[in-house]
């Protein structure tokens, strides 16, 4: 089963990264990434490294989300949904695309692969956090929230009214008065 579960998934990963290049527009090129690098995430988690392919899907996802957003919110064409075309000097990308392809094909069959030795760890994703952040663990977790505590002051901070500002001082009202765009109760 997980065999034809890895096939399925390589399989559609390469359809979404071929789809990139055939889409007319960047939405959905972003699209088919998203659908591409998601299947490599599942790739990922099923050859034994679910905590890196839990993680490649999740930073994908809002990755490929965000660009979705700046893209409808700042394109000068209609949300990035205009025919255009992905592709430049056609005859030298398919060329070295195919050479690249060919060589890594090659490579994997003539490259002398190690015995295994030993047994995979008892909990891989123990494995993958000291092999990344070594002795930098709490400093990492401590980085994070910071980082947090960043982004939400910087929010807090940059609003002009709080949440109960468009309702002054009469909280029970039913209609509030929005003093920035004009309310209902104007």
């Amino acid at each position: 089963m997980e065999s034809v579960l890895l096939a399925v998934l390589g399989v559609l990963a390469l359809a979404g990264g071929v789809l990139v290049f055939r889409c007319d527009s960047m939405a959905r090129a972003t699209f088919a990434l998203l659908l591409s690098l998601c299947c490599v995430g599942g790739v990922v988690a099923l050859l034994g490294l679910p905590y890196l392919g839990v993680v490649t899907v999740l930073m994908m996802i809002m990755e490929m989300v965000v660009m979705a957003v700046f893209m409808v919110a700042y394109m000068m064409n209609p949300a990035g949904l205009m025919p255009m075309s992905m592709l430049h000097n056609r005859r030298g990308s398919l060329a070295v695309g195919a050479g690249v392809f060919a060589a890594l094909v090659i490579a994997v069959f003539l490259v002398p692969w190690p015995a295994r030795r030993g047994g995979p760890p008892p909990d891989t994703t123990v494995q993958v956090g000291r092999a990344l952040m070594g002795g930098q663990m709490l400093t990492m977790i401590v980085l994070g929230f910071v980082l947090l505590a960043t982004m939400v002051g910087a929010t807090v901070l940059a609003t002009r009214r709080g949440r109960y500002d468009r309702f002054g001082d009469a909280l029970d009202r039913r209609t509030p008065r929005d003093p920035v765009g004009g309310g209902v109760g104007r």
